[in-house]
Formats: C-alpha cells, structure tokens, sequence
C-alpha cells in the first residue's frame, strides 16, 4: 500500500510549496514555510492522513511528521 505522501519545499521566487512527490504542480504555494506545513497537514489530514516531508532552505529533508489518520511507521512517540 503506498504512503499517502506531501512535502513542503522553498521555491526559487522566495515562496513556499506543498507538493505530491512525483507531481508536476504543487497542490499550494504560499509565503511563509509555517503557512505551507500548515496547509500540508490540512491537505493530508483531509485525504485521509499521511507523511509530511519538510525541507529546509538548503532542500534537505529537516523534519518528518505522520498526520492523523495515517500510521507512523516508527514506534517511539514523536
């Protein structure tokens, strides 16, 4: 079963995107980084939950959050 899946991504116009991987358009753009997590877990949390990826300015991944209902494949709390 695939992982229903959403990062977060900067843009080269200073922007802020919330986009599937694998999608050739992002489903929203915004200003700010906390606007578009933000908007990730709602878009998540509306299709049934998943992985939201967060990468930082320099594009590495720097946080990883499981939204609800979707099931975190780790088993520590966090």
């Amino acid at each position: 079963m695939a992982v229903n899946r959403r990062n977060v991504e900067h843009r080269g116009d200073g922007r802020w995107q919330v986009i599937e991987p694998g999608a050739s358009r992002p489903g929203a753009v915004l200003r700010t980084q906390r606007e578009a997590i933000e908007r990730g877990r709602e878009i998540l949390g509306n299709s049934g939950g998943g992985e939201l990826g967060i990468r930082g300015l320099d594009g590495t991944f720097r946080a990883q959050d499981t939204i609800k209902p979707g099931n975190d494949p780790r088993p520590s709390k966090g």
